[in-house]
């Protein structure tokens, strides 16, 4: 079972962006679908994006536009590209690919 390694969270004003970045510990290759979900305060864990390994993309309506989600499969690494963040972006992110779990990476979008 592949090991998952989140990284990138932080905090960040409104408005601004941040690059979350999934480390696996073997090759994501044969995954056939890769995603990111998050879980804010308070909140059940929700599905923000997922891809395929034929490159489909779906987009959580609530981020759709703002989020882009890419993988990199000589790199073993899933990525979330996300600009225009708004306060309720808050949450803990989290990477899951073939019924594995990292342990998750925060994100606090607040001035």
């Amino acid at each position: 079972q592949v090991q998952l390694v989140e990284s990138g969270g932080g905090l960040v004003q409104p408005g601004g962006s941040l690059r979350l970045s999934c480390a696996a510990s073997g090759s994501i290759y044969s995954i056939n679908v890769m995603a990111w979900f998050r879980q804010a305060p308070g909140k059940e864990r929700e599905l923000v994006a997922t891809v395929t390994s034929g490159g489909s993309r779906w987009y959580a309506e609530s981020v759709k536009g703002r989020f882009t989600i890419s993988r990199d499969n000589g790199k073993n690494t899933l990525s979330l590209q996300m600009n225009n963040l708004k306060s309720e972006d808050t949450a803990v992110y989290y990477c899951n690919a073939a019924a594995s779990w990292g342990r998750g990476t925060r994100v606090t979008v607040s001035s």
